[in-house]
């Protein structure tokens, strides 16, 4: 932590654990989706071939210095960085997440940055929300149009 190649020190260690070690589980087919942003790290898996715990502890023993700690589904939902997934039986629902620490504060209009700079925090929301890909039954409460 504090050195400017950090992060990129963890990638490559990251990269490397996933292709020695993880490599072998998915392969297995038990795992259907892995996905990693960063150190947030999202599993779909096969509940009927194997669970949360198997999953942990071999990640967990991959090395001394890692923990992998779970947040399990509640109520068919799950969050995954700024993405809330809903589980339903035709598939999964994508909504916006937003934790409850957010503050919605942004750059004040009146304040001494470059008008860039302001605009920015609207323009990826405004992007985020065209692009994120809503229920019908969302966007026509939203009054979006597929």
């Amino acid at each position: 932590m504090g050195s400017p190649i950090s992060n990129i020190t963890a990638e490559i260690f990251l990269q490397d654990l996933e292709n020695k070690h993880l490599k072998r589980i998915l392969d297995t087919q038990n795992i259907i989706l892995y996905t990693r942003y960063v150190e947030d790290i999202l599993i779909i898996y096969n509940t009927k071939h194997i669970t949360v715990e198997k999953i942990q502890n071999y990640i967990n023993q991959l090395h001394p210095n890692l923990t992998f700690t779970p947040t399990i589904e509640d109520k068919n939902t799950i969050n995954f960085l700024d993405l809330q997934l809903i589980r339903q039986p035709t598939g999964i629902e994508i909504d916006i997440y937003r934790k409850p620490t957010t503050t919605d504060t942004t750059i004040n209009y009146t304040s001494n940055h470059p008008r860039e700079h302001k605009m920015a925090a609207y323009r990826y929301l405004i992007n985020r929300m065209l692009s994120l890909p809503l229920s019908k039954e969302k966007e026509k409460k939203n009054g979006r149009k597929s």
